[in-house]
């Protein structure tokens, strides 16, 4: 599996606001604990959904600009943008089948 792409202020506007596809951002930093559980399932969503959605990385700690604008407080953050625009939030560490039931219903 391909690894997931870091995007930080630098192309931040780029590869998630003017993506043509759902961009699901994990916001998220290397000391946090429940960001490493949850590591393993944003890898299989993003296998698994490659062909409907681009999963991408954010480190709040190398980006707190973009941390703060879009009002992220806790990590792990998992956002989806659709057209540019926040679609739905998650805060904190979730099962797999949770983070399907929540997001899914936005991907189509």
């Amino acid at each position: 599996m391909a690894e997931i792409l870091f995007v930080g202020e630098g192309d931040f506007d780029q590869e998630v606001l003017a993506s043509e596809q759902p961009v699901l951002v994990d916001f998220t930093a290397e000391w946090c604990s429940p960001c490493k559980l949850l590591d393993p399932v944003v890898e299989e969503l993003s296998g698994e959904w490659a062909e409907k959605v681009k999963v991408v990385k954010l480190d709040v700690d190398d980006n707190p600009g973009l941390a703060a604008d879009f009002q992220v407080l806790g990590v792990p953050t998992l956002m989806l943008f659709k057209n540019g625009k926040p679609a739905h939030r998650m805060t904190g560490f979730k099962p797999k089948a949770k983070v399907i039931n929540e997001f899914e219903p936005h991907l189509n």
